[in-house]
Parts: C-alpha cells; structure tokens; sequence
C-alpha cells in the first residue's frame, strides 16, 4: 500500500535522535510516512504519551538502549492514540477511522512521537468517546504497568491494604484508581503539595515521603507498588506483613530489592510492562464509566519535545505528559 492512498502527504514530521545524550540530542525532521505489514494498522497520531523509559533510553540507559544503540537515528515513543487511516490486508478487528489508543512498537522498534505511526492491530483499544484523543495518550504504557503490577504479579484483592510510592504520578495515578477500583485499603506515597491531588480519588492515606519514613507509618500491608526504586523500596519491605507482597518497578535497582527481600524472608518481584490488549480494553471500560480518569499536567507541540523530556526528567510531574502531533 502506498502512502498517498491513505493520506494526501508522503512525508511526515517525527522525532528522532542519532545519538544518546541530554534532550538537545532530539530532533523533529521531515520522514516518510511508513506503510501497515501484515497484521498492522497505520495511525494518525494525535497525541503520543511520554514515560520514564523514554529520557532513561535518551540517555543510553537500560535494555532498549543497548538494543537500538547501533541503528541510530532511532524515532522514539511507545504510547500513540489517534485514528486509523490504513489497514493492512488481513487486519479484520479494525478499520479506517477507528479512534485506538496502544503501547505500540515495544520495546525496541518506538516510533510513537511523529504524526503518522503503524502499530499491530492486536495493540489497539478502542478509545472511549468520552475521551479525547489526546488525552488517550497517555494511558497505555502507565497504566499497563500499574494493571499489571497490582493484578498480575501481586494479585491485589478487595480489602486488602495497598501502599502506593509516588500515588501522584504517572503510574501512581493510575494504580490509586485502579485499587480504588478494586475497593482496596489505599495509601501513597506523595509530597504535601499533592495530597489534595490525591484525596480527590478518594486515597485513605497520603504519608508526605519527606517528612515520613513509610516503615514507621505502615505495617501489615498485603501489597506494597514500589514505583521509586532503592531506598524507598529497602524500606518499603519492612511494612509487609507475613503473606505480603511487594512489586518494584525501576528496573536499575530492582534485583537489589529482591535479594534483600529474600534475606529478610519476605516477598518481592520486580516487572516489565508489556502490551495487552485485554488489559487496555478493562481500563477503558474504567474510563468511560467513570471510574478512572487520566490526568494530564501538560500538553506540548512536537516541536517543544526537548521542553517535555527536560520536565519529565526533572521529576514530580503529576500525571502524564503528552506530545500533540496532529
């Protein structure tokens, strides 16, 4: 399928970088606009969502780096949300004007910040009407992970006490819904600043990290989400109670936590999110009976990717940050 017989262009705007470094190594250049294969879908991007992963690899940091490190240039993102403008041949499940959100091109193919992006068909969820595809955005990756560090690997169930680290951001916004949701016992981690952020999902608890040590605050907990990594894990560990469970994010410090798991005889698990369309289509459901909503602190043009990565990679962004690419 060529190009113009889905779109009037042949070339398209996309962010790149040919070498890892700070956020002046990214790039917006002119591209051609790829074409669906087998199994796959072409998309029009609205809004493509930006994670932790995406300045950590920047930099050259962890697995994907590594991966991509000699096909540089490498166009990144992995959360795309728009509408469908070309499917391939044997795609059935979607059609031309389907309005998808998905973590596409995990982990190392990306290529979600540009205006056009093709995606597997088996990625996608259908985006609820009630959101908008900006929005939409930045749902897939944050709350992939939050889905399935709660429910997979812990196995959180009503009832149950859940601590939360970093409840306001990104992940941690999603994953207090999520356990609201389930009608568990919430508490998180956040600064002063943003407990009012988080009494508004309705959290039980809010313990402020700069003033409060969670291992004097909490203990007995079923499920602890570790979304910081290090020391705030180590300490997390001593608020678990015996059948507790506790699930570290950030990979750089995850085997540390596990070993002192093991020698303290408690349980702990690190993870990798990865794309499931069976998750994503439950969270929708959430959003669009109202019970998840996604936040967004900011939206920016393509053009200020480099002001994006550099707000991200400062920290205590509440919620997500997207990149509009219509």
């Amino acid at each position: 399928m060529a190009p113009n017989d889905s779109t009037e262009a042949e070339t398209m705007r996309q962010v790149v970088y040919d070498r890892f470094g700070d956020s002046d190594v990214l790039q917006v250049v002119d591209a051609p606009i790829p074409e669906p294969g087998a199994g796959e879908v072409l998309i029009r991007v609205h809004g493509a969502g930006l994670n932790p992963i995406d300045w950590k690899t920047r930099l050259g940091l962890g697995f994907v780096a590594s991966q991509i490190e000699n096909d540089l240039p490498w166009g990144p993102g992995y959360d795309a949300a728009g509408e469908v403008v070309a499917v391939a041949e044997d795609v059935t499940t979607l059609a031309k004007g389907d309005r998808v959100m998905g973590m596409i091109g995990f982990p190392v193919t990306g290529g979600a910040c540009a205006q056009y992006a093709v995606a597997r068909a088996d990625e996608l969820a259908i985006v609820p009407e009630e959101l908008d595809l900006v929005t939409a955005a930045g749902v897939p990756l944050a709350a992939l992970t939050a889905w399935q560090g709660l429910f997979e690997i812990a196995r959180l169930e009503p009832n149950q006490k859940v601590l939360i680290h970093a409840g306001a951001g990104g992940v941690g916004h999603f994953a207090v819904q999520f356990a609201l949701a389930r009608d568990a016992h919430v508490i998180a981690t956040a600064s002063a600043g943003n407990r009012d952020f988080l009494a508004e999902f309705g959290v039980h608890e809010v313990i402020d990290y700069k003033t409060m040590d969670v291992a004097d605050e909490c203990f007995g907990l079923d499920v602890v989400l570790d979304l910081v990594g290090g020391e705030a894990g180590m300490r997390s560990l001593h608020t678990l109670g015996a059948s507790g469970v506790l699930v570290t994010i950030p990979t750089v410090s995850a085997d540390e936590v596990v070993s002192a798991a093991e020698a303290m005889g408690v349980r702990a698990h690190g993870m990798r999110v990865r794309p499931d369309v069976f998750h994503l289509e439950e969270i929708a459901e959430l959003i669009e009976d109202g019970d998840v909503r996604v936040h967004i602190e900011k939206v920016f043009p393509m053009e200020q990717v480099r002001e994006a990565h550099d707000l991200l990679e400062a920290g205590h962004v509440r919620g997500k940050l997207v990149l509009d690419c219509r």
